[in-house]
C-alpha cells in the first residue's frame, strides 16, 4: 500500500506539472490572437482535478511516511506555482522522504 501511494504521488506531481503546461498554453491561445477558449475549457478542469489529487496525496504521504509539518506545508504550497511539484518531488526523493520500507538507504554497488 505504501509503495502504491508513493508511486501515485510521484505520478500526480508529474501530471500536475504537465497540466500546468497545458493550461498555460490554453491561456496563451485564449488571450492571444486566435482568441479560442477550447484549451482552457479542456485543461482547466483536468488541472483542477490533478491539483486536488496532488493535495490529497500529499496528505496521505505525510501520514504514511511521517513527514514533519514544514515539508508537508511546503509540498501543499508547491501545487500553486507552475512546475513546483516537480521540484518538490525531486527534493523529497533526494532526502529519502519517498523511500519505502524495502528500499536500501543508498544505491547498492557491485563488489569485486
Amino acid at each position: 500500500m505504501r509503495e502504491k501511494i508513493t508511486r501515485l504521488f510521484v505520478a500526480a506531481a508529474i501530471a500536475e506539472a504537465c497540466s500546468w503546461l497545458a493550461l498555460l498554453v490554453g491561456m496563451a491561445v485564449k488571450y492571444g490572437p486566435p482568441g479560442n477558449e477550447i484549451g482552457v475549457q479542456i485543461f482547466g478542469p483536468i488541472h483542477g482535478a490533478l491539483f486536488v489529487a496532488y493535495g490529497l496525496l500529499v496528505l496521505a504521504m505525510a501520514r504514511l511516511h511521517r513527514w514533519r509539518p514544514w515539508p508537508t506545508l511546503v509540498a501543499l504550497a508547491c501545487a500553486v506555482p507552475p512546475f513546483a511539484t516537480l521540484i518538490f518531488e525531486r527534493w523529497a526523493a533526494k532526502r529519502g522522504m519517498l523511500r519505502t520500507a524495502g528500499e536500501p538507504d543508498r544505491p547498492l554497488t557491485p563488489v569485486g
